[in-house]
């Protein structure tokens, strides 16, 4: 039952748009994805570059939804590549915004939310939140040891969505969340895939660094011609970086980050998008399949979920992969915007308090 003083809005910016979304306790009232142009994200040089376009998104979509403003009782912001924190949602402070400028762990347009939902806050007098931020570091002691002591593992996820979904699915499977074994797939212009064991994600592959590609990320790669081409005086450190994540994965093939548009060309014939649409399959399904020791292969399901799995080849095809595992749960899209109001929620509700960054 929504109660006065739940009027929440929620900022989601992702690789390629900027979700706006305003909820009344759990019923969302609007919601719109404002796509960017290939050409305008091509012709900012840094995220931060894109925080005026995507600013003014937010405010277009607070007029877009009819609310008054002055009704709103909180700010939900997706929260980004901060320093590494427990799962939960955090009041928005200057830490916060200074690590979300200087990229504290790298820069992704997640970074952009709580400098815009922060601005928007103060100008109304009410709290800017985020909740469980790309930084959420759950991982288990042995799942950091990597074969270099100088390079140890780390974890940085869609986690809002990767968990709010596994909460999702433990429940259709009639379990407690801290008491399923789940494989959680998040696939859109990144990707992540978590094993999620006791309530928590005790292992991760961001494509961003290792794992599957992506439609924008390059995932894992050739470990020695990796260091040759960092070497080779064609790229700087920084467009070294920018081919593993935002120039990478489908893109740095085909020259495009529509998935649409690749699978449209895969089905008209072009042979180099059906091998990249099977290559994205047998690499997610193949990394999915990987985190099954770490609980020694008892899981009880599979969970697909994000933006690439409305495509119904993939999600067919990584199902067919992945099926002798457990039973294969989708949830096309995700539920980021509701996990992000249902945090704020439970804050306004004082059913948990806000935690500090």
């Amino acid at each position: 039952m929504t109660v006065q003083g739940e009027l929440i809005l929620v900022i989601n910016p992702g690789s390629t748009s900027t979700k706006v979304a305003v909820f009344a306790g759990e019923e969302r009232l609007f919601g719109k994805t404002y796509d960017h142009a290939a050409e305008w994200l091509a012709g900012c040089a840094t995220i931060l570059e894109q925080l005026p376009g995507r600013a003014e998104c937010v405010r277009q979509g607070l007029r877009d939804s009819g609310v008054d403003p002055q009704h709103l009782a909180a700010v939900a912001c997706r929260g980004g590549r901060f320093r590494p924190l427990p799962s939960g949602t955090y009041l928005v402070n200057e830490r916060m915004l200074d690590d979300a400028r200087t990229g504290r762990q790298g820069f992704h347009a997640s970074n952009l939310a709580c400098l815009i939902g922060h601005e928007i806050a103060k100008e109304l007098g009410i709290p800017a939140y985020v909740v469980d931020p790309v930084s959420v570091d759950e991982l288990s002691p042995v799942a950091r040891v990597s074969g270099l002591p100088q390079l140890e593992r780390f974890s940085l996820s869609h986690a809002l969505n990767l968990k709010a979904v596994a909460r999702k699915a433990a429940a259709q499977l009639g379990k407690p969340y801290d008491q399923a074994n789940l494989i959680v797939a998040h696939l859109g212009g990144g990707g992540s895939i978590g094993m999620h064991h006791g309530g928590r994600m005790v292992d991760i592959y961001n494509c961003d660094v290792e794992g599957p590609f992506a439609l924008e990320r390059s995932g894992s790669l050739p470990t020695t011609s990796l260091v040759e081409l960092c070497f080779s005086g064609k790229y700087s450190k920084e467009e070294v970086l920018k081919l593993l994540s935002g120039q990478g994965g489908v893109y740095a093939h085909l020259g495009t980050r529509d998935l649409r548009e690749v699978e449209a060309r895969a089905r008209s014939g072009d042979e180099r998008a059906t091998l990249l649409m099977e290559a994205m399959i047998y690499l997610f399904a193949k990394y999915i399949a990987s985190l099954a020791p770490v609980v020694d292969g008892q899981i009880d399901a599979v969970v697909l979920t994000g933006g690439a799995m409305n495509s119904q080849w993939l999600r067919e095809g990584i199902t067919k992969r992945v099926a002798f595992l457990a039973p294969v749960l989708v949830y096309p899209g995700g539920m980021e915007e509701e996990a992000l109001a249902a945090g704020a929620l439970r804050v306004l509700r004082q059913e948990e308090a806000p935690l500090t960054y």
